[in-house]
């Protein structure tokens, strides 16, 4: 028996349900010519994931069947072709849920087997994630029962197990699936990265295989949506739990597995891509989220505000790996507290990345509104209002030169500055897309270095100034001016932030720790009374397992603070 699988690990477009079709058609179609004779495609290939609320939409879903008839008529001339696609589709006639006051059919995220033009069997995922980013109960209902269908023919037909992604991770969906006569496992995927997620779906997928008995073919997308990226990293599994191998991460690929009989036993082959660092993945997760943002809005190129400090540097790095030099734009915006050697700093950065370098002063703008204000603000000191006009008008420029030219605008906060407020409304919040917005400072730095040390896209080693590392990080908004006169240091604040934001661990367990009461006291009041502020952010990559979007709901009024 010998059968070859192909892993059509692509980058779908959410609601391109024309594209996306056709995306699995050239691949059906290549796969085939190369010997392939069973296709999966990952978890809601046909529209891309996730949709959100066009999944309650009739004619969404009457599209998405469209597609996918589409694909088993277009292929229905590959002999002994096997495709499963992953597609959302209706309930039961008759029963509706309730969103609102509108009643709407049920839906299931499911996926069609097709065969010879012919759509020959059909599973709903049976466990729906509500949890983290997810939010599938919103939107459909559970499947129930198995689907064991077979590919190949004559003496390499092999009897396949279908599971969709939180399905696996389960006892009784695999089992169902074993006890109907599986031979091999394949499971379809849309599971959003973060930092170590890879080790740990591989980890779950070994018990899956240990509890079954079976072999397993794990097929994965990749590709940037929003807030979340998807790494790819497709595998395969033998039936004891042994990677036989993996695909390439951050990139489209054909993954190729070859089920093989020998003595009796089921055995996979693959190549098998190496385990990369966790900087690695971080840096092509940002790099993949920044190019899918853009190219999938349709945005020209990114213009962004370099100020020779790191968080800046870090984000123009990111941008030229992801876009190119050519359609990334810096502007340096100096103020009357802006040092020398941020100005040298910003200069040799741009020079380096080969990026549009240009200088707008904002110092008239500045004592214009001082002078505007002056008889509102006659015999008050200066404080941080002072510091939010000169951001905003920073904010004002970027967003002019954005929408005269059409590039969008990405912002350079941090996640700790997030979490703690220490970010300006309508100044450096103001833009189209977070690039950092997930990242502690302290990660920021580390990425940094790595970055300096590492050129992944051939866009130029050692990109960041050293200076601008080592240097103490400052707002520059008054004289003399670092970011620890008002934070705990950032080796602190991160630690504290990890554990009470990330992890929900309490004051107290953050105190006993080792923490001193009155730091951790400060910061848990900081995010709570800055969720406003958040609330207010552009959208932003999610790169940990706890970030400030979909992952975070709390309430803007809140007393609760332990």
């Amino acid at each position: 028996m010998s059968l070859k699988i192909c892993v059509a690990q692509l980058n779908y477009c959410v609601a391109d349900m024309p594209g996306n079709a056709q995306k699995i058609i050239d691949a059906a179609r290549a796969a085939y010519q190369d010997g392939a004779r069973l296709v999966l495609t990952p978890e809601m290939a046909i529209c891309g994931y996730a949709a959100e609320d066009l999944f309650l939409r009739p004619s969404f879903i009457s599209a998405c069947d469209d597609a996918v008839n589409r694909v088993a008529r277009e292929l229905a001339g590959l002999k002994g072709l096997t495709v499963v696609v992953g597609t959302p589709t209706r309930g039961d006639v008759g029963k509706a849920v309730r969103t609102k006051s509108v009643e709407v059919q049920q839906r299931h995220n499911s996926a069609r087997v097709i065969r010879e033009g012919g759509i020959i069997a059909s599973y709903a995922k049976h466990e729906l994630p509500n949890y983290q980013v997810f939010d599938e109960r919103r939107y459909f209902t559970p499947g129930q029962g198995s689907c064991v269908f077979q590919a190949g023919e004559g003496s390499d037909a092999i009897r396949v197990g279908l599971l969709i992604c939180e399905d696996a991770w389960f006892e009784e969906p695999p089992r169902l699936a074993q006890e109907a006569g599986a031979e091999l496992l394949v499971v379809i995927n849309a599971s959003p990265f973060h930092v170590g997620k890879g080790g740990e779906r591989e980890l779950r997928m070994r018990e899956t295989c240990l509890a079954t008995g079976l072999p397993l073919v794990y097929a994965h997308l990749v590709g940037g949506q929003d807030e979340v990226v998807f790494e790819g990293n497709s595998f395969a599994l033998q039936a004891d739990g042994l990677l036989a191998g993996r695909a390439e991460s951050f990139k489209e690929n054909l993954f190729v597995v070859q089920v093989e009989s020998a003595q009796g036993a089921i055995k996979l082959v693959a190549n098998s891509s190496p385990k990369r660092s966790n900087e690695a993945d971080l840096w092509d997760a940002l790099v993949l989220g920044v190019r899918d943002y853009l190219g999938k809005n349709g945005f020209p190129g990114a213009i962004l505000g370099l100020s020779g400090g790191i968080d800046s540097a870090l984000v123009l790095a990111i941008a030229v790996d992801a876009l190119g030099p050519e359609r990334v734009r810096t502007v340096m915006m100096p103020s009357p507290y802006t040092a020398d050697i941020s100005w040298i700093d910003a200069r040799d950065m741009a020079e380096r990345m080969k990026v549009r370098y240009d200088e707008i002063s904002i110092v008239p703008e500045f004592n214009a509104f001082k002078a505007s204000l002056a008889g509102e603000f006659k015999g008050l000191a200066g404080d941080t209002t002072e510091e939010n006009i000169q951001a905003r008008i920073r904010g004002v420029f970027l967003m002019a030169l954005s929408n005269k030219f059409g590039s969008i605008v990405l912002t350079t906060g941090n996640k700790s500055e997030m979490a703690t407020g220490y970010c300006t409304l309508y100044g450096d919040m103001a833009g189209g897309f977070a690039v950092i917005k997930d990242l502690l400072k302290t990660t920021v730095f580390a990425l940094a270095r790595w970055r300096n040390e590492n050129d992944p896209y051939g866009t130029g080693s050692c990109p960041i100034p050293e200076r601008i590392i080592t240097r103490p990080p400052s707002a520059e908004l008054r004289a003399d001016q670092t970011d620890q006169d008002s934070l705990p240091a950032y080796e602190v604040l991160d630690a504290i932030l990890s554990r009470y934001m990330e992890n929900d661990q309490s004051v107290e367990s953050i105190v006993a720790a080792g923490f001193e009461r009155a730091v951790v006291e400060r910061v848990a009041r900081l995010i709570r009374i800055n969720e406003y502020k958040r609330r207010q952010a552009p959208v932003g990559i999610r790169v940990t397992h706890r970030s400030f979007g979909k992952d975070w709901r709390y309430p803007i009024t809140s007393k609760f603070g332990a």
